[in-house]
């Protein structure tokens, strides 16, 4: 029995007694963790709920402590509670069994997790990364893309079955904008990209290339003049560009599909080295080709959603009437889903893309593979060639049809998600706005340090600001490869100096490990509405609240398994569980977790089997900080435990018994919640 398990099965029996007393049927009953163990295990405030309740039906005023007495019986009755303590005006306080228990949680702690595979199951959608595949992607991209995978794992981890899009928006002004950088800076055709393409050595690749012509792109617009309006001549050419990729079939269009296709790659590659992975690649251009939005726009306007403007700012527009929550005119603008000159709005094309989605456009994609990763995983990507082409020996999924979608965009786009969501509740009401879920975020930004550290001129303005916003257009950023780079080679200089005797190649694959480590630890102890101002210095530490830190302590609890007889681990857990029914056996571990020194001992497992319960609450809420927080409280607390007690030199056979199935305990839970943030645990740091 897991500590969830136990905690739901207490529930359960104050559910029924309250139902059996007092007729009253509780629901979301909240389990509290007492401030100090001595306190109890488990805190039940249920009482004081009750006594409300009660009163709201009856009439009668019955005081919390009294029903909390009444309660206690039902509560006393699990084998795994030893006893129950009213406290207060009405708390109740629960006392594990601690013997019993630790031998439950060697069951629970040794079981497999399950997989969902089974495809009858509800499906869980999440897209992220979604970047525009015009250039490299940078660390804002990046935790776009670490938190969205994060929150995938959560919710596999939850036992959720979950799909991960990742949309390709290929005919989009910034992809525009570096075709026109190719051909009317450059001068350069199809061929001459792919030539210069293969001609790219070294620290160059194609969206680094890509990065540099987009910034140029904007100055060109300018006249070379920052400072300029741009010029509409020169802006003519982004919008001859843009009709060539929604018409298709074109020379213009297969440049702009292979610019984009190959920045896609480059960034797959930037994501792979984080263990960031798609179930499925959905490209604009597929939605505009296979006609989604033409059957999305039938549906609205035979549904009465949206409406033909006659009159004011927004007329020959067709717009959907909602209130705006704030009244201004940028809000009044993300209404309207075609505009006047007939061209669509992403608004628009996002509620086709999320009636698809949530299987309620009545028209699906065809598909193809587009990369099968290291671990055999296949990435898929859209497609209008017919899915008979595809090759029959790869089994191809089933897409689209959730449940409920999440899309990971940043909290500037909160309100057109808003317009999303209302628009397909409206056209579908059985969904409700609830199917279609923003999981917003707030911006990485830049320190001033960070700006000095990447040869960023800064004006003395600029250095009055508390941080400094990045900018594509300008090139204002930092590449995700580069701070990768970066960071490996830190990780790798300190490994190197605590292990000289490691090969260079186990040296980098450390680097490695504790780089992704750092990085993805530093993008998710920020709670997604915290404004994340990066800086060089501390993301790169080793100390205090860092990924690192958390990897050390699983690192350390591993070099106690490895030191130990390897028959010692087996012995440990059988002699724990023998206490089940050897009374001798169980009052020695009895004992051993009593006192000051054994409830610091218990207090740690319980902090590790609150796993289960953190991945809920953090499913629950969509918020990925509650695991990494769990995480570095449960490493915090294995290294007090390291220094205090010496495992292997233990005499004492019971007491080292618990100490191991302790430190097992935390390791695994440990390994386990930093595999949920998407963190390996390296053999040595």
């Amino acid at each position: 029995m897991t500590l969830l398990e136990l905690q739901n099965q207490l529930k359960l029996q104050i559910r029924g007694a309250a139902l059996a007393r007092w007729g009253v049927e509780l629901e979301g009953i909240n389990a509290e963790t007492p401030p100090r163990p001595d306190l109890g295990d488990v805190a039940f405030p249920v009482a004081f709920e009750l006594a409300r309740l009660i009163k709201q039906g009856t009439g009668i005023k019955v005081a919390p402590r009294a029903i909390a007495e009444e309660l206690k019986p039902a509560l006393e009755a699990p084998a795994e509670v030893s006893r129950v303590e009213i406290a207060g005006a009405g708390y109740i306080n629960v006392f594990f069994d601690r013997a019993k228990l630790l031998a439950d949680f060697s069951v629970s702690t040794l079981a497999p997790a399950e997989t969902i595979t089974d495809e009858s199951r509800p499906k869980m959608m999440v897209e992220h990364t979604s970047i525009n595949p015009n250039k490299a992607a940078h660390i804002g991209h990046v935790r776009n893309a670490v938190l969205g995978d994060t929150f995938v794992r959560i919710l596999r981890a939850a036992g959720q079955r979950v799909e991960v899009q990742n949309y390709i928006d290929n005919t989009g002004v910034q992809v525009a904008d570096v075709v026109v950088g190719f051909m009317d800076i450059e001068g350069m055709n199809l061929d001459q990209i792919k030539a210069m393409d293969q001609s790219l050595t070294g620290e160059q690749s194609f969206d680094y290339y890509c990065w540099d012509l987009y910034t140029r792109v904007g100055l060109f617009y300018r006249d070379d003049n920052p400072t300029a309006d741009p010029n509409p001549e020169k802006l003519k050419l982004r919008t001859e560009v843009l009709h060539a990729l929604e018409a298709g079939h074109n020379p213009t269009a297969e440049l702009a599909d292979y610019v984009a296709t190959r920045n896609v790659e480059c960034i797959l590659d930037t994501m792979d080295r984080l263990d960031i992975r798609y179930d499925l690649l959905a490209r604009e251009s597929d939605i505009l080709g296979l006609h989604f939005w033409d059957r999305a726009f039938e549906l609205m306007k035979q549904a009465g959603v949206i409406r033909l403007e006659s009159e004011g700012r927004s007329k020959g527009c067709w717009v959907m009437p909602f209130e705006s929550h704030t009244g201004t005119e940028e809000h009044e603008a993300d209404k309207v889903i075609v505009r006047s000159n007939g061209t669509v709005t992403y608004t628009g094309k996002d509620i086709a893309y999320q009636l698809w989605k949530l299987g309620h456009l009545g028209l699906d994609f065809n598909y193809r593979p587009f990369r099968t990763y290291a671990n055999g995983q296949i990435a898929w990507t859209t497609s209008t060639v017919p899915n008979s082409d595809v090759l029959p020996e790869v089994p191809r999924p089933s897409f689209g049809g959730g449940v409920t979608v999440y899309n990971v965009i940043d909290s500037r786009q909160s309100y057109p998600q808003e317009i999303v969501a209302r628009g397909v509740a409206a056209l579908v009401p059985e969904l409700g706005k609830s199917a279609s879920v923003h999981f917003g975020y707030e911006m990485v930004a830049l320190s001033v340090a960070a700006c000095d550290d990447l040869g960023i001129d800064l004006s003395d303005d600029d250095r009055a600001r508390p941080f400094i916003e990045m900018s594509g257009r300008k090139g204002l950023g930092v590449k995700a490869d580069d701070l990768i780079d970066r960071l490996e080679v830190d990780a790798r200089r300190e490994v190197g100096s605590r292990h000289p005797e490691l090969s260079p190649e186990e040296w980098q694959a450390t680097a490695h490990e504790i780089a992704v480590g750092a990085l993805r630890y530093f993008l998710l102890k920020f709670t997604r509405s915290t404004v994340i101002i990066f800086d060089f210095k501390e993301a790169l530490s080793f100390e205090g609240e860092t990924g690192p830190y958390c990897q050390y302590a699983a690192v350390r609890a591993n070099s106690i398994f490895r030191k130990l007889d390897s028959q010692a681990p087996a012995a440990a857990w059988d002699l724990i569980r023998n206490a089940g029914s050897d009374e001798a056996i169980r009052t020695k571990v009895a004992d051993a977790l009593q006192g000051e020194t054994g409830t610091e001992i218990w207090s740690l497992v319980m902090l590790a089997e609150k796993f289960d319960e953190v991945i809920a609450q953090a499913a629950a809420s969509a918020e990925p900080a509650n695991v990494a927080k769990y995480t570095f409280n449960l490493a915090r607390a294995f290294n007090l435990f390291y220094h205090r007690h010496r495992i292997i030199a233990e005499g004492d056979a019971t007491k080292k018994a618990v100490l191991v199935a302790t430190a097992d305990i935390a390791r695994r839970q440990l390994t386990a919640a930093l595999l949920t943030l998407g963190i390996n645990v390296p053999e040595r740091m």
